[in-house]
């Protein structure tokens, strides 16, 4: 591992001003290219502690042995620039937009003297007009089922229209009337190209024009008494028709956009694109990026711009609007790049409301799905699993496999509500029939409420394992080989020390840190740096993430009983439409509780009578009926004596065991 000290430039050489850098290898090879509006500010950054900086910033510069760079005038020429370095080079630690699958587009190849329309996938290639892409290449064949009737243009190979321009005799699209035979010489060159271009029209939103065309062909035949070319017509009509259905409006100012959306976690962003054109949606791509950098949503629609739409042969693909869900550092420099690229202007935008915002958020739950299943495709992979476990092994030191692997974290504001979650994974899979809540009474802080949790647990564990010699049920005498702490050193060793002090001494424990995904050992003063690419790391991640998402579901509900069941519940006229304005309006009861009678009758559906009551009630100098007014507050009642804070003292019923079906686990 090199030391950046090493290569690091000297104090004022670099210039305070726009440019491209480079860092290379030991070998000269280049390994990571950037751009910054300040080189100094930029590249003293990666100079930084190493500790400091991302997994893979930090892997970068301590592979890397050299850097420079090149100053240029403005941004938008650093962009130019970056974008040719990437490409040229390929550096192995720059964000990489690979597609999570290969999409089908429609293809026209205009470059042809009888262009065809034709189902493409894979690079694109000047001299193409691209349309899409599409989910699956049936859609684009059923698309072209119901057009070729309106726009009966070439869809054969070479082959095939060269051998029937050979025998004379066309294909049985063109005897069914879905091709006009230019291999024949039905239509001339310059005839076919007008269908082409046509269809061309259509299919980038231009509809209107074409329907009005038709029907007006129609009439013009039934007025000259030509019936059957007037029915043929009709029916073209109708299958246009359909075929515009298929593409519903989603924005219906006719707007021409992209819509771009991101999920992302510590390691890897899931991309999602719809292709907006005419106010249609008219086709959707994704990608699976593999973050190299602590990167924000920002930097994320920076790479996602430069890579996706600077490609010679998308150039005609950059739209006239792009809405993105954050607007990156250098918007004004990529917005001129981009109009650059189309030839017009292009705005980079984020929706606030109407359908651009809804639109917006149907993207993002595609990316969040697709984020989701590639993970899920990770962990169903029983091969991945195994190594995964193996590499755990490995690089904690343990004698065997975690076979069962159990997480604990904290949930907590500012010391209030403070309650724990426990999940299990057996074989890399999570178990949630044995699901934990606890409900953490005396803890300050994480490091506390860590203590008393694994001490619950594993005193239980030895309470339990002398009831199973009684015969009785067993729910915890199973011991984990592998116990996970949300947390760094001080929660690993306040786990591990009340492990020894309850005699606990075949159960390894780690904590995983969310900043740096680094994992710690009891009293090592280092951490455990796994490859960001393993499949080891990848499980801690799983575990400790939903660990996480347990127990902040816990402590919502929690935190959601005891606002809604405040002394305000039983004030009489004081319902639920009151409750909320005067806590939106003052904040606490507390608060309430010291404003003066004008302060709460200002209050809207207040007034000075039921502030007087109010006042009163909350000072004690009324006492309102205890019982609740109704069944709502009778079961919100109940459910708050459900889930009082348990004794500190562990006892057999002071954890809230989870009640998830483990069928569901995957």
């Amino acid at each position: 591992m090199g030391d950046p000290i090493t290569y690091r430039p000297a104090p004022g050489t670099i210039p305070d001003a726009p440019g491209v850098y480079r860092f290379r290898d030991a070998t000269g090879r280049i390994i990571y290219v950037g751009k910054a509006k300040s080189l100094r500010s930029r590249l003293n950054s990666y100079f930084a502690d190493p500790w400091t900086l991302h997994q893979r910033t930090q892997q970068m510069v301590t592979t890397a042995s050299s850097v420079d760079w090149v100053v240029v005038t403005t941004e938008v020429e650093a962009l130019q620039l970056e974008y040719s370095w990437i490409k040229e080079f390929d550096p192995k630690f720059n964000v990489r937009y690979r597609d999570d699958k290969s999409y089908p587009y429609l293809a026209v190849t205009l470059d042809e003297a009888f262009p065809r329309l034709q189902v493409m996938r894979g690079a694109k290639r000047k001299g193409v007009r691209y349309f899409g892409p599409y989910s699956h290449a049936w859609a684009i064949r059923e698309t072209l089922d119901l057009l070729l009737r309106i726009f009966p243009a070439r869809t054969c190979s070479a082959g095939v229209f060269k051998r029937a321009g050979q025998i004379g005799r066309p294909c049985l699209l063109g005897d069914i009337g879905k091709c006009s035979a230019p291999c024949v010489g039905r239509v001339d060159e310059e005839t076919h190209r007008g269908i082409v271009l046509d269809f061309c029209e259509f299919m980038a939103g231009r509809t209107e024009h074409m329907q009005r065309k038709i029907e007006r062909n129609m009439y013009e035949a039934a007025e000259h008494q030509e019936y059957e070319q007037a029915a043929r017509l009709r029916d073209d009509l109708m299958a246009l028709r359909r075929a515009m259905e298929k593409q519903s409006i989603v924005l219906g100012d006719g707007t021409d956009a992209d819509v771009v959306a991101f999920a992302d976690d510590p390691l890897e962003a899931a991309v999602q694109v719809f292709h907006v054109r005419g106010g249609r949606v008219r086709g959707q791509r994704g990608w699976i990026v593999e973050k190299t950098e602590d990167l924000t949503i920002g930097d994320l629609v920076h790479h996602f711009c430069t890579q996706i739409y600077g490609d010679e042969a998308g150039e005609n693909d950059v739209p006239r609007e792009l809405l993105v869900p954050e607007l990156p550092g250098d918007a004004d420099a990529l917005s001129e790049w981009l109009s650059q690229k189309r030839g017009s202007k292009v705005a980079l935008r984020v929706p606030q409301r109407g359908d651009k915002k809804t639109l917006m958020e149907t993207v993002a739950r595609n990316a969040g799905q697709a984020l989701a299943q590639h993970k899920l495709r990770r962990a169903g992979d029983l091969t991945a699993r195994g190594r995964a476990l193996e590499e755990i092994e490995d690089a904690l030191g343990l004698a065997t496999a975690p076979l069962r692997i159990e997480c604990f974290d904290i949930s907590q504001i500012q010391g209030t509500d403070v309650v724990a979650s426990m999940v299990v994974f057996e074989d890399g899979i999570a178990r949630k029939s044995d699901y934990r809540r606890f409900v953490i009474k005396g803890a300050t802080d994480d490091v506390s409420a860590i203590s008393e949790v694994i001490r619950r647990r594993f005193h239980r564990m030895q309470v339990e394992e002398k009831l199973e010699d009684e015969g009785r049920p067993k729910k915890f005498a199973y011991p984990p080989q592998l116990v996970v702490v949300d947390g760094g050193g001080p929660q690993v060793n306040a786990a591990a020390a009340v492990m020894t002090e309850l005699g606990v001494t075949d159960v390894a424990v780690c904590g995983l840190a969310k900043r740096l995904e680094e994992v710690w050992l009891p009293d090592d003063p280092m951490p455990v740096i796994m490859s960001r690419t393993s499949e080891g790391l990848y499980l801690l991640q799983r575990v400790r993430d939903e660990a996480h998402r347990f127990a902040i579901t816990f402590h919502r509900q929690r935190r959601s009983v005891r606002m809604t069941m405040s002394d305000l519940d039983n004030v009489p006229g004081v319902g639920k439409t009151r409750r909320q304005a005067l806590l939106r309006q003052f904040g606490s009861v507390k608060r309430l509780s010291a404003a003066s009678l004008d302060d709460v009758a200002a209050v809207p559906g207040i007034g000075p009578r039921i502030a007087q009551v109010i006042l009163d009630a909350l000072k004690g100098e009324t006492t309102p009926s205890a019982a609740p007014a109704n069944g709502r507050k009778r079961r919100a009642a109940a459910s708050a004596e459900v889930i009082e804070p348990q004794p500190a003292e562990a006892t057999v019923d002071d954890e809230v065991p989870h009640q998830e079906s483990s069928a569901n686990s995957s």
